[in-house]
């Protein structure tokens, strides 16, 4: 009975990942929650303020697998959040002397926030693991073609020579950096919430602060100077990050996607059997991995709107904003996951075709060094004299169907100043290389650091 592609038996295969929908689902919701009450029974307990057999008690019956479900569901459709229907189980499962302490304190925020937290807590390490892994792969993509040389683009034609390693570094750059930002927000993002009805902590009396502070270090969580209830801050921040990531995984699935382009063919997804093949066209061999790298961090990305506009909480507690953070936030963070887990085969297994680059270089004459030819021209004729001079050249290679080389040497401004082996080195590609190298080591040693 599911309606998002992301959540089907069939389309879940090449949208989101088992490993965020195993932490994002219902289920680890609803354990997370469990985990809430019985920590806190805990730490009131260690407090002296509630009994420890009832913080046992509550811990042991604290089961997942021993919820009735679809008894949850029928109250949380009278209610409109889990949280009463789960607490009424679990004081029952407890029994009826340990189950007069559960819950104690608390209100439905508090449960399910720090439940979202716990789920959040799961979804960073995942992220930070699979990030390290898709650095790692391009960090030795770099590193292994930082001299291998192909044509640089811009608006979609070729422009100066480059090194596949720059490239790479291109894509990997931005990428170290989204996992720097991944730790910063850490802190920001996995906090305890607990401040009962309207974040005062008036139930609990004087000792609120102590039972927070307690409930915090149980869990594991950071303890904030004042309840979140009505300030999503840190929630939102997270589903921004996901955000920048999607963006930074999208530019080398464009990349790529363009690189398998017939015509150019200098890179390409690995090849499996029946891999992007066509139903029709045996000879296709499609980009489909870059593809849904690109579906999946455009669709996060039309969430964050969303998310941002649940930020908006009317006094100390909202009606309806937590609604639409709970609709947009899991989504974001699965296919923000779907679309890292299916960039991460892409870039561990990159087919690259160093003689077709080196081809499509020849192709075009030499044209892609115009530039190298002016700058070694203009100490001699001046930069304006040498523009116009090779752009006559570079008319006259089209016109004639000859190389860069060949037109140069028959323009007699050229030929009075460069003789045909400093013709031959000018219009080396290898050698009109600028930094390439030197700004492919200097994102190698961010890595290092």
């Amino acid at each position: 009975m599911t309606v998002n592609p992301a959540d089907g038996p069939v389309y879940s295969a090449v949208y989101g990942s088992d490993a965020m929908r195993a932490i994002m689902g219902e289920r680890a919701y609803l354990a997370g929650m469990l985990a809430f009450e019985a920590a806190l029974a805990r730490a009131q307990a260690r407090l002296g303020l509630i009994p420890a057999e009832a913080a046992t008690a509550i811990t042991q019956a604290a089961d997942m697998d021993r919820l009735d479900l679809p008894a949850l569901a029928a109250a949380t459709r009278n209610m409109g959040f889990p949280t009463v229907g789960l607490v009424k189980q679990l004081s029952a499962l407890a029994g009826p002397e340990a189950g007069r302490w559960t819950h104690w304190g608390a209100t439905t925020q508090d449960v399910l926030d720090t439940a979202l937290v716990l789920q959040l807590r799961e979804a960073i390490a995942l992220f930070a693991d699979d990030l390290d892994r898709l650095i790692a792969a391009l960090a030795r993509l770099a590193r292994q073609h930082r001299g291998t040389v192909m044509a640089g683009r811009t608006h979609a034609q070729q422009a100066l020579p480059i090194t596949l390693g720059y490239k790479v570094a291109l894509w990997l750059d931005p990428l170290i950096t989204m996992r720097e930002r991944l730790g910063e927000i850490r802190p920001r993002v996995l906090r305890v919430q607990f401040g009962g009805a309207v974040g005062t902590l008036a139930s609990l009396g004087a000792e609120g602060p102590r039972v927070a502070s307690e409930l915090a270090q149980e869990l594991g969580l950071a303890l904030p100077a004042i309840t979140w209830h009505v300030a999503r801050d840190g929630i939102a921040e997270f589903g921004c990050w996901c955000g920048l990531l999607g963006g930074a995984l999208a530019k080398p699935a464009t990349d790529v996607l363009w690189l398998m382009q017939s015509e150019v063919a200098e890179a390409s997804e690995p090849a499996a059997p029946g891999k992007g093949g066509s139903s029709t066209m045996p000879q296709k061999r499609n980009p489909i991995g870059c593809e849904y790298v690109l579906a999946q961090a455009r669709a996060a990305q039309a969430l964050i709107p969303q998310l941002l506009g649940a930020m908006a909480h009317e006094h100390e507690r909202g009606a309806g904003p937590m609604q639409l953070e709970h609709l947009a936030l899991g989504q974001i963070l699965l296919l923000t996951h779907g679309a890292l887990a299916t960039l991460l085969p892409i870039a561990e297994g990159l087919e690259v075709d160093v003689a077709r680059m080196r081809r499509n270089l020849d192709a075009g004459g030499g044209l892609i060094m115009a530039e190298a030819v002016m700058m070694g021209l203009a100490p001699q004729l001046g930069r304006g004299v040498a523009h116009d001079v090779v752009h006559h050249a570079c008319d006259t290679a089209i016109a004639h169907g000859i190389g860069l080389a060949e037109a140069l040497a028959r323009e007699p401004r050229v030929a009075a100043v460069l003789d045909a082996p400093a013709i031959a080195r000018l219009t080396d590609p290898a050698g009109y290389l600028g930094a390439a190298q030197a700004l492919t080591d200097a994102v190698l040693s961010r890595r290092s650091v």
